[in-house]
C-alpha cells in the first residue's frame, strides 16, 4: 500500500515560517524520490523540492532556493518542508508526492510523479 498523509498547513502572514509535514507508508517512503509540489488558483502544479532516498540529494524550485528546506526522517518515515521567510506567492495547495525513477532532468516535474497525497493548503497574508 502507497500512501502519503501531509500535515502542518495553514494560514501565516508574509516574513513568517511553516513547517509541512508528510508522514508515508513504507512502500512511499522508499520509493526513489519524495517531493513537496503546489498549485494556486489557476495556475499549474509545480515542484517546490524533492530529496533522493539513495544519497539524500535535494533538488529546490528557484523559487524556494534559500527559503525552503527539505529533510527526511527515516525513524518515522517522515518527509519535510521547512518554510522561512513567506511570501505571498507561496499561498498554494501544497502536495507530498513520491515516485521510483531518478529521472534528474524532471526531478520538479510534478507529471513524473504517480503517489500523491490529499494537500494541505498554505495561506500567506500581508
Amino acid at each position: 500500500q502507497v500512501q502519503l498523509m501531509e500535515s502542518g498547513g495553514g494560514s501565516v502572514q508574509a516574513g513568517g515560517s511553516l513547517r509541512l509535514s508528510c508522514v508515508a507508508s513504507e512502500y512511499a517512503y522508499r520509493t526513489k524520490t519524495v517531493g513537496w509540489f503546489r498549485q494556486a488558483p489557476g495556475k499549474e502544479r509545480e515542484g517546490v523540492a524533492v530529496i533522493y532516498a539513495g544519497d539524500g540529494s535535494t533538488y529546490y524550485a528557484d523559487s524556494a532556493k534559500g527559503r525552503f528546506t527539505i529533510s527526511r526522517d527515516n525513524a518515522e518515515n517522515t518527509v519535510s518542508l521547512q518554510m522561512n521567510s513567506l511570501k505571498l506567492e507561496d499561498a498554494a495547495m501544497y502536495y507530498c508526492a513520491a515516485r521510483n525513477s531518478n529521472w534528474r532532468l524532471s526531478v520538479l516535474d510534478a507529471g513524473t510523479y504517480v503517489y500523491w497525497g490529499q494537500g494541505t493548503q498554505v495561506t500567506v497574508s500581508s
